[in-house]
């Protein structure tokens, strides 16, 4: 890819349910009003087991609205949730439950329950009016088990935190997500900085992305940090959603 006209900016909201669907319409408005009008949705069915999409139409009708304005619908792992096994070693735990609390629902899931999750999300979530062409695991924590199952359900592409992928031919686009962490004051302050310096250093690649979810909007810097990357980013950067870059 050549040229300034293409370079892109993909922006996703992570973790959108009913449970964070007022954060997800508040974060929607705010990147609209700075000129970000077209998004990638990462949609939970059934997020950490407290209700499924299907048992809610207003937000099945919301979402709809929110395609018909131009933004993606993205199938995000199934509960969000991975349970602590017995069995699981230093490095597991530090993986799944430090650097995730516990989300890293994909991360080792084998072959046949990572496809029998992505089919029953797929569903759900199409039935609901969705077009799906992508899956992206919780966290990008995506195991070789779970991908080789993503392709089988013929989703087009997924991502990484250093990267897109696109499952059809296994092509790799590098493309770190500006992602920030506010459990913690002392990481929202290392987010702050470090997302400062990505964004500065990834201004020459193709594809810049920028991953937020619903918590980060409780706070003011976190907020206004993230409005003024997306704004600075496009104004050299086509915005568009994750299935525009392979133009699915």
């Amino acid at each position: 890819m050549t040229g300034a006209k293409n370079f892109a900016l993909a922006v996703s909201l992570h973790d959108v349910s009913p449970h964070t669907w007022e954060a997800s319409e508040a974060m929607l408005r705010d990147l609209a009003v700075v000129g970000i009008r077209a998004t990638s949705l990462l949609v939970i069915p059934d997020h950490h087991r407290r209700g499924t999409v299907s048992e809610n139409a207003d937000f099945q009708s919301w979402l709809r609205d929110q395609q018909s304005a131009g933004h993606e619908v993205v199938l995000h792992g199934f509960y969000h949730w991975r349970e602590a096994g017995a069995d699981d070693d230093w490095k597991c735990r530090l993986i799944t439950e430090r650097y995730t609390a516990g989300e890293g629902e994909f991360f080792d899931l084998n072959y046949a329950e990572a496809r029998r999750r992505m089919g029953e999300g797929r569903q759900m979530l199409e039935d609901a009016g969705a077009e799906l062409r992508g899956f992206i695991a919780p966290a990008w924590l995506l195991g070789a088990e779970a991908e080789r199952a993503a392709k089988d359900e013929d989703f087009t592409y997924t991502t990484r935190l250093g990267g897109f992928l696109d499952l059809r031919d296994g092509k790799w686009t590098p493309s770190q997500s500006l992602v920030y962490s506010v459990r913690h004051g002392w990481r929202r302050t290392v987010s702050l900085v470090w997302n400062a310096f990505w964004a500065a250093r990834l201004q020459s690649h193709p594809l810049a992305r920028l991953g937020l979810h619903p918590p980060d909007w409780e706070y003011k810097k976190i907020r206004e940090q993230a409005l003024r990357l997306a704004t600075e980013a496009a104004v050299e950067r086509r915005v568009i959603r994750y299935r525009d870059w392979i133009g699915v």
